[in-house]
């Protein structure tokens, strides 16, 4: 599924956090009010905390699409993420299917996992979901070097337009609020140059500066955070949760139908691998089971994405890279929770 240019606006806040699905926790709400149907005076819910105990919803009027496209991998609807995308705003989840979007047997499936309702992140599920977008960022640019890398700039271009047009927008007030500079800019002038002259010298350059404005704006997290294991783990399994999603949307009829989406996930994995290689060395002493489960499981994902050009045929099916990442989350989850404990103690 080739992405459309869009505007997208929060993403489903804590659906990232737990990233989106993965790394957050079901929201409390804190000043909430009767939700209205407009979506401008939305239930406005604050989020201060994280857990992978429970998966956050995903708000069909913000989320970006590699959010939307858990509705496109569960329902096996190609296209969907668009769809909902070009139908907002939504007034209540039920809007789905008034506006056609999809069947009434289709939203009965996922309606759990849609909402309406704004979130408002603070405290460390803010910071998750501010590097786990950086994150996403820095997976779409990996996955475009390998491209460039391998001669084929019309693959590569739109992993560049990825970080603007799905999530520059929506971690945009983090990054003013944190006084990133402006790189807005230099992501377009990459993916203008890529398209207009693949060959150009500037292209390499113009790409580690893209790289590293990524990198410049994680770096304004504490490095103390950046290296907390239980920090950086609910980062991973955001990353994870996306690929799974975007994995699942790839694969149609045991064949990956849609090599961008195959791509996206890549990208995800092999950054959210980058992490946990450099945390491993911190989790394995204290808890040396979920560090084996989770090297483990990471080694195999890692398989599934032989190279930034799809094979002819999926080499796991999206239930088992699922199992994988579930995996993931459950070890992931118990170092958390033993850190809190003694934290606590």
């Amino acid at each position: 599924m080739v992405k459309s240019r869009y505007i997208c606006l929060a993403v489903a806040a804590c659906v990232i956090v737990s990233l989106s699905s993965c790394t957050g926790g079901t929201p409390t709400a804190e000043n909430s009010q009767p939700a209205n149907s407009n979506p401008a005076t939305q239930t406005t819910e604050a989020v201060n905390h994280s857990s992978h105990g429970s998966k956050a919803k995903i708000n069909i009027n913000t989320a970006i699409l590699s959010e939307l496209d858990k509705f496109e991998a569960k329902l096996g609807v190609p296209a969907l993420s668009n769809k909902i995308q070009g139908s907002r705003p939504y007034g209540s989840p039920e809007d789905l299917v008034s506006k056609k979007v999809i069947t009434q047997e289709q939203f009965d499936q996922i309606k759990d996992m849609v909402t309406v309702q704004e979130v408002v992140l603070t405290g460390e599920a803010k910071d998750v979901d501010y590097m786990t977008k950086l994150g996403l960022m820095k997976g779409h640019l990996l996955v475009a070097q390998e491209l460039l890398d391998q001669n084929q700039p019309k693959q590569a271009e739109p992993h560049i337009g990825h970080p603007v047009e799905e999530i520059y927008v929506d971690v945009e007030e983090q990054l003013n609020e944190r006084k990133v500079k402006e790189f807005k800019t230099t992501l377009v002038s990459l993916q203008d140059l890529v398209k207009s002259k693949p060959k150009d010298a500037k292209v390499k350059t113009d790409f580690t500066a893209s790289v590293q404005s990524v990198d410049g704006a994680i770096a304004t997290l504490p490095a103390a955070q950046r290296s907390k294991p239980e920090f950086v783990l609910q980062v991973i399994n955001g990353l994870l949760d996306a690929a799974n999603s975007e994995y699942g949307a790839a694969i149609a009829d045991g064949k990956i139908a849609a090599a961008i989406e195959y791509q996206d996930s890549r990208g995800f994995i092999v950054y959210a691998n980058e992490l946990y290689q450099g945390i491993s060395s911190q989790v394995a002493p204290a808890n040396p089971e979920a560090d084996k489960a989770i090297n483990a499981s990471l080694t195999e994902l890692i398989k599934v994405w032989p190279a930034a050009i799809p094979p002819a045929t999926p080499v796991k099916t999206p239930e088992e890279v699922t199992k994988l990442v579930k995996t993931i989350e459950l070890n992931s989850q118990k170092v958390i929770d033993q850190s809190s404990t003694q934290a606590q103690k």
